[in-house]
């Protein structure tokens, strides 16, 4: 496994994750060498889990979104759940932080409803991604090409449908962070 040894990573967060997709990212990222910042917009010290039916545990927060620089990491990971993205991409600071990351070829790595976010950057137009399936004809509209396949890797950019899928997107995701910039 390639290791992340001198990498910072940003996860941007809102409350209402799936605790699962930041938990496991999270912990493989770490293991591989990685700093990691959870980031989040709400001003809280913790945003909260939504773990599959009921709220779930609180995880700390690095950064407030308003005080972190894209310029301070080398890729960007978005969990998904319901609640998460949707916040997310209503936020214009959060969706400045997350084309931030497209523009310059840094990693992106975002599972089952992470992609909403994206959608809103108007940078996925061309590329090739998965989701939770609900997100097909979201992202299809925004220009995308949709796949259902486990993880799908597109010049940096890393998707996933659902948590059964933690698996190969942590290690995809790990790939390509270690391979750093992609240029188009």
């Amino acid at each position: 496994m390639a290791t992340l040894n001198n990498r910072v990573v940003a996860i941007l967060t809102e409350e209402g994750f799936e605790q699962i997709e930041l938990t496991s990212p999270k912990q493989a990222l770490e293991a591989a060498g990685a700093t990691v910042h959870v980031i989040s917009p709400n001003g809280k010290s913790t945003v909260k889990a939504w773990d599959k039916t009921d709220w779930g545990i609180e995880i700390p927060v690095d950064k407030k979104l308003s005080d972190a620089n894209p310029d301070d990491y080398d890729a960007l990971v978005l969990p998904g759940g319901v609640l998460n993205p949707d916040k997310l991409r209503q936020n214009k600071d959060a969706i400045a932080f997350a084309s931030a990351f497209l523009d310059e070829g840094k990693p992106v790595a975002a599972i089952c409803h992470g992609p909403q976010l994206l959608i809103e950057t108007g940078l996925i137009k061309g590329r090739k991604l998965t989701s939770y399936p609900s997100l097909r004809t979201d992202l299809i509209n925004a220009g995308a090409e949709w796949f259902d396949e486990e993880v799908v890797v597109d010049n940096g950019l890393v998707t996933s449908r659902t948590p059964a899928d933690l698996e190969a997107f942590n290690k995809k995701t790990i790939e390509e962070i270690a391979e750093g910039i992609h240029q188009d």
